[in-house]
């Protein structure tokens, strides 16, 4: 399975300034697959040193009370039979059972930066939280390198799944036009095939495989349960654990109605939002959620979030909210039945496009239910992004213009490709959001 995460690995490794790095990311996204399938294998061979930091006590229990790197390179040498230079890999993982290999990583950087060092580990981050307050540990900043993977998005999805229809869509965005009907249409099959089974690195090589939207399907289930058991963890109390699960289990209901801003009374009708900030942060910080916030009605540069309470959650993967909808599968797959999927699931797929090409989530509301998905800034313009399953009305817009400079908008739709001079607004079809995504990132927009 192809990742575009291997090549930032590749173009980390050839910086002559490298520092030693850790990829963070959710459970089960890949992230040991990436670095000793896609990355160590390929371009170390047999000349990188892997060490599962949850099931290697011996070394686990050495790295507990050692920080320096010549000890810490001459006991792997001794441990392993190995000679360790400047062309060897060491890869730390599941580095939350051993937080003082983390901070080694600054005097990696300062005596051995020549050695490359990757750090991982799913709860790494929630770990870091816990600990970092605490005396005697002390956290590289500046020290190291960082990168976050996420499940597949629609890109990588395109890539494993249909390379030829990947580069037709590729090749119509650049040139600005539309996908012949058959073409659109295999587009937007894809993209409802991605809708149900998601990004999760298991199920998706579960589909690939097998071709059977069933088996992938019950492992999503699987994920899914493994990700409330993971809940468990690093958590202060009980009353946090059973917040956090509802929370989670809420937000397709918190996106799915007329107002989507997340009310904490859908999980109790006796919290506030500040007694949920525990639980929240727990979710975010093991990556399983992605925060929207919305701004100022007079959005200005850089993009700021209106106050701390109006936000929207979204599900890093949206296969596992299509899960979560307890839609039936069948919607997903019959033509005359997909104009009846909610349009939160399109929005949740655009937001996850923009987030895992390093695209901050703001959302723009005006009176009533006006509103714009996704503000963005792009080469010092502010872009409002609306993202819709087929028409919808300009009143948005206008009320946006009203206290707002418009140099364009954006309609992410199941239409095809188009602009409209009157109202400056750029249409795109859904399976194009990964493109707009990329050259918002590189503010080609």
């Amino acid at each position: 399975m192809e990742r575009l995460a291997t090549n930032y690995l590749v173009k980390w490794f050839n910086n002559k300034y490298r520092k030693p790095l850790i990829l963070y990311g959710p459970r089960q996204v890949g992230k040991t697959y990436l670095v000793t399938k896609l990355f160590a294998d390929i371009y170390f061979k047999n000349k990188y040193i892997y060490v599962d930091l949850n099931k290697e006590i011996v070394i686990r229990n050495y790295l507990l009370n050692e920080i320096n790197p010549k000890n810490i390179i001459n006991y792997l040498e001794v441990y392993y039979n190995v000679l360790i230079d400047n062309k060897t890999l060491l890869i730390f993982d599941e580095a939350q059972e051993c937080l003082p290999i983390i901070t080694a990583l600054k005097y990696f950087k300062e005596s051995y930066r020549d050695i490359p060092v990757i750090v991982t580990g799913s709860m790494v981050r929630i770990k870091l939280l816990r600990e970092q307050n605490k005396q005697g540990f002390f956290f590289p900043i500046g020290a190291i390198d960082e990168y976050y993977l996420y499940p597949l998005n629609f890109e990588e999805f395109l890539i494993n799944y249909n390379k030829t229809l990947y580069n037709l869509i590729v090749k119509a965005y650049n040139d600005k036009v539309n996908l012949d009907t058959p073409y659109h249409t295999l587009a937007m099959d894809a993209l409802y095939t991605y809708l149900l089974i998601g990004g999760m690195p298991e199920s998706l090589n579960i589909y690939l495989e097998s071709k059977s939207i069933l088996l992938s399907r019950q492992n999503l289930v699987s994920l899914y349960n493994n990700y409330l058991n993971d809940m468990s963890l690093y958590q202060t109390s009980n009353d946090s654990i059973t917040r956090t699960k509802d929370i989670f289990n809420s937000i397709y209901l918190q996106l799915n109605k007329e107002n989507k801003n997340f009310k904490s009374s859908l999980i109790n009708d006796k919290f506030k939002t500040r007694d949920l900030k525990s639980p929240l942060l727990w979710l975010e910080a093991v990556g399983v959620i992605n925060i929207s916030k919305q701004t100022k009605p007079i959005v200005t540069l850089p993009l700021k979030e209106k106050n701390e309470y109006n936000f929207r959650l979204y599900l890093t993967d949206v296969g596992l909210l299509s899960y979560q909808s307890n839609i039936e599968m069948n919607h997903f797959i019959d033509h005359n039945l997909q104009n009846d999927l909610s349009g939160v699931l399109f929005e949740n797929y655009v937001a996850n496009e923009l987030v895992t090409n390093g695209i901050p989530l703001f959302y723009w509301k005006g009176k009533i239910d006006h509103e714009f998905e996704f503000i963005v800034n792009s080469n010092n313009k502010i872009i409002p992004i609306d993202v819709k399953k087929g028409k919808s009305t300009l009143t948005s817009l206008r009320e946006y213009s009203e206290h707002n400079r418009l140099d364009f908008a954006i309609k992410i739709s199941n239409n095809h490709y188009g602009y409209d001079t009157n109202t400056k607004i750029y249409t795109y079809p859904l399976y194009e959001a990964f493109l707009i995504a990329k050259d918002i990132k590189n503010n080609k927009l």
